[in-house]
């Protein structure tokens, strides 16, 4: 099951107990109920952010415009499922919001200190997946500050993750990122190997996208 049908399973789950909370209200007499149905769909409005955010920033990934919406939307998710105590939710959203200021906004400075917060999150929820993205984008981080070996050693642990939860297109985008710093620091033999395997993940993965993003990294390191 995929991150987005565990959320539309979580969303239904919580519109049908908000439901049998109205009624437990309205014909049972217990007010009480209330507060829980109000939390159930704090959590929806939550995941919806997140989503509608998500979405907004694969339409950034393809025309290279922002929408100012995006940042927005995570921020608002992150202040819900932080008001829930849901540090699972609230790393996440917080991983997206150290993205929107890295990747679309190329201010480092400003996403650094999300991701530390979202890195914190998720390993106190035990939430490998988002941990290897925070990690993926703290390594773009320090290779752009040309701290090479420490760019290595998160990526690294990053794909180690991704290798555990069996997230095979994730592991080749990564292995496209260590060929990236091993043509850097002048190890052209194992970028190669790097990039043969992240092709033929991405294959056996029909993550052509990935597949498409081997190509332009063998262009660029034999360039």
């Amino acid at each position: 099951m995929t991150t987005a049908d565990r959320r539309q399973a979580s969303a239904e789950d919580r519109l049908g107990l908000a439901q049998a909370l109205y009624e437990r209200a309205v014909f049972g007499g217990d007010a009480a109920a209330l507060a829980e149905a109000d939390r159930h769909l704090t959590g929806i409005e939550a995941d919806l952010a997140l989503a509608r955010g998500r979405i907004l920033h694969a339409r950034f990934l393809d025309d290279r415009v922002e929408d100012p919406r995006e940042l927005v939307l995570f921020e608002r998710a992150a202040e819900l499922f932080q008001q829930l105590g849901d540090d699972r939710g609230a790393g996440e959203a917080l991983f997206w919001i150290g993205t929107v200021h890295q990747v679309v906004r190329q201010d480092e400075g400003a996403a650094a200190p999300a991701f530390a917060r979202a890195r914190e999150l998720a390993s106190r929820a035990g939430d490998q997946l988002t941990m290897s993205y925070v990690l993926r984008h703290l390594a773009f981080i320090e290779q752009g500050a040309g701290r090479l070996d420490a760019a290595r050693q998160l990526l690294t642990e990053s794909t180690r993750l991704r290798r555990e939860l069996g997230f095979t297109a994730g592991v080749a985008a990564n292995l496209i990122g260590l060929a990236y710093l091993a043509g850097e620091q002048g190890r052209s033999d194992e970028a190669e190997r790097l990039l043969d395997e992240a092709a033929e993940l991405a294959a056996g993965s029909e993550a052509y996208g990935v597949a498409r993003w081997v190509d332009q990294a063998r262009a660029t390191l034999s360039g």
